[in-house]
């Protein structure tokens, strides 16, 4: 209530302020070849008044009402009762002046008082001018309307897609962990001396997840010791029946990537790996170039073993797909006995 009152009261010094301007338009045009004054401040009253209400009619009825929804024929239909009473209007302003004013002798009234259609193209310029100008105010207000609802969907769209990546985060979380507690506790039940170095870069493991994941990008080069530390605690599991080669390329170590984005795959091949002759066979290579990463893994895996991709792998291909809008590739290819994954992603994420 408030704005529309304030609305108002901003509005309606600018319409009187129009419409005094208009009245001193037609008071100076028609007083050529007239010296009665008292005649033109009537003549260019009732010419005032009648520009007034069509020019309303026009603005705040039938262009909101009838043009802007698209409603043309009714549009067409009260256009037409519009000039009828604009004609019907100037008639009898004509006839006014020529009654009350000179007596009816026609020959005495000013040469553009007496013309119709002078008078006609003057109040239907006016006319034209107010509908015109409202025209492009509702043009604007609907493309401002317009953007400004954009700007919210787009927003909430946004917040969505942070809620989703934060629960994607979420499920990685717990099945990584799952996992790698699994490997804590057979390597627990050997004994072993080395369990001391286990749990501190396991340690450093549930650091990476807990509290570095919730950023939006963390260096490359963080990314890979923890994908390091993961294989160390792999190898100690595995001892002599693994076989991992880790090549990596950065281009600069200020790199940065969304965290968790490339341990889920190197996880994911070992859970899914399968021993061929004694020996689980992982090959891993890295290249950071100036625009582009490139990481390739390959791991050995039976044929059965083909479409269990896991938690992991079936949310890292998510996120890719919300973080870089498909301007990732990813491709993961099974093999007689090789399950292969390729990703491509850019560094500049335009």
């Amino acid at each position: 209530m408030l704005k529309i009152f304030t609305s108002f009261l901003f509005k309606t010094p600018l319409h009187i302020l129009y419409w005094g301007l208009v009245w001193m338009f037609f008071y100076l045009f028609f007083s050529t070849g007239s010296n009665n004054p008292q005649f033109l401040f009537w003549f260019t009253s009732i010419l005032s008044v009648i520009s007034i209400i069509t020019s309303y009619v026009f603005a705040y009825n039938l262009i909101p009402n009838y043009l802007l929804t698209q409603k043309y024929w009714s549009f067409l239909l009260y256009t037409v009762y519009a000039i009828i009473f604009t004609l019907f209007g100037v008639l009898v302003t004509v006839v006014f002046g020529f009654v009350f004013f000179f007596n009816l002798e026609f020959q005495n009234m000013p040469a553009l008082t007496k013309s119709s259609s002078v008078i006609l193209v003057c109040v239907f310029l006016i006319i034209v001018l107010a509908s015109g100008y409202k025209i492009l105010s509702y043009n604007y207000k609907s493309t401002k309307e317009k953007k400004t609802l954009e700007n919210k969907f787009l927003q909430t769209k946004l917040q969505l897609k942070e809620q989703e990546l934060q629960f994607l985060k979420m499920q990685i979380h717990p099945h990584f962990l799952f996992n790698t507690l699994n490997t804590l506790y057979g390597f627990a039940l050997k004994k072993s001396e080395e369990a001391p170095e286990m749990i501190l870069k396991l340690s450093n493991l549930l650091d990476y997840i807990l509290y570095q994941v919730d950023k939006p990008s963390v260096l490359l080069k963080n990314e890979i010791q923890h994908i390091e530390d993961y294989i160390s605690l792999e190898k100690m599991r595995f001892q002599e029946s693994l076989q991992v080669n880790f090549t990596k390329s950065l281009f600069d170590e200020t790199i940065q990537v969304p965290p968790m984005l490339l341990l889920p795959f190197v996880e994911n091949a070992f859970k899914h790996g399968t021993q061929i002759n004694g020996v689980l066979n992982i090959h891993i290579y890295l290249k950071a170039s100036k625009d582009l990463l490139t990481f390739h893994i390959e791991n050995t895996s039976k044929k059965a073993t083909f479409n269990r991709k896991g938690i992991g792998l079936e949310n890292i291909q998510k996120r890719l797909e919300m973080l870089y809008n498909n301007k990732s590739k990813l491709s993961i290819e099974s093999k007689e006995s090789q399950f292969i994954v390729d990703l491509k992603i850019p560094l500049k994420n335009d």
